[in-house]
């Protein structure tokens, strides 16, 4: 598949984490990404709402960057029921009043997946606004290349045939050539 490598657009947005009471004493605070903000300006854990224990903040605005060679991995997220971003983030090393770093945004769900692997990050998946989902549907069609499927074809080689004894062709004499025990038998009677 050919991809043009000139295919790549970018937008700020915001992310909005809630933190609520833990349910155990071990775990004060549950933290969650729950929406986005499209073209969103700098954050820095800015309060938005508070009711009661429950506060959402603006914790980080970040680039949401589309590249052409991705199409695929965005056009089958925007075929989900939901259509939706994929907030990384990571716990923070040091104690403080927010422990979370927020890594990255895409709307590739292959690329989330990816971070899911190490078990390091963790990874919400947030339903995108519906203007979001439209400019993320417009660079999919402008530069998704559908790939054509094409059948491997087999080669005639026999690979059912048996070739026991046969060695390295490089190799000169036939003493070096490994034998089975039963073909030796076979050739000394």
């Amino acid at each position: 598949m050919i991809h043009n490598p000139n295919a790549y657009k970018t937008m700020p947005i915001g992310i909005v984490l809630r933190r609520r009471p833990g349910v155990t004493r071990w775990v004060p605070w549950h933290w969650t990404a729950v929406a986005v903000l499209p073209g969103a300006g700098a954050a820095d854990w800015r309060e938005l709402r508070r009711e009661g224990d429950v506060v959402e903040y603006h914790g980080a605005t970040l680039p949401l960057e589309l590249h052409g060679a991705e199409t695929e991995a965005y056009l089958n997220g925007l075929s989900a029921d939901i259509p939706s971003l994929y907030v990384v983030m990571r716990e923070t090393e040091e104690d403080g009043d927010y422990p979370l770093d927020v890594l990255l945004v895409t709307a590739s769900p292959y690329e989330a997946q990816d971070y899911t692997d190490s078990g390091e990050e963790i990874v919400e998946k947030v339903p995108m606004p519906h203007g979001l989902v439209a400019w993320v549907r417009d660079f999919v069609e402008q530069f998704h290349e559908h790939e054509v499927f094409v059948k491997r074809k087999r080669d005639k080689k026999r690979v059912d045939l048996s070739q026991d004894g046969i060695g390295d062709p490089r190799i000169g004499k036939a003493a070096d050539i490994y034998a089975s025990p039963t073909l030796k038998r076979r050739r000394l009677q």
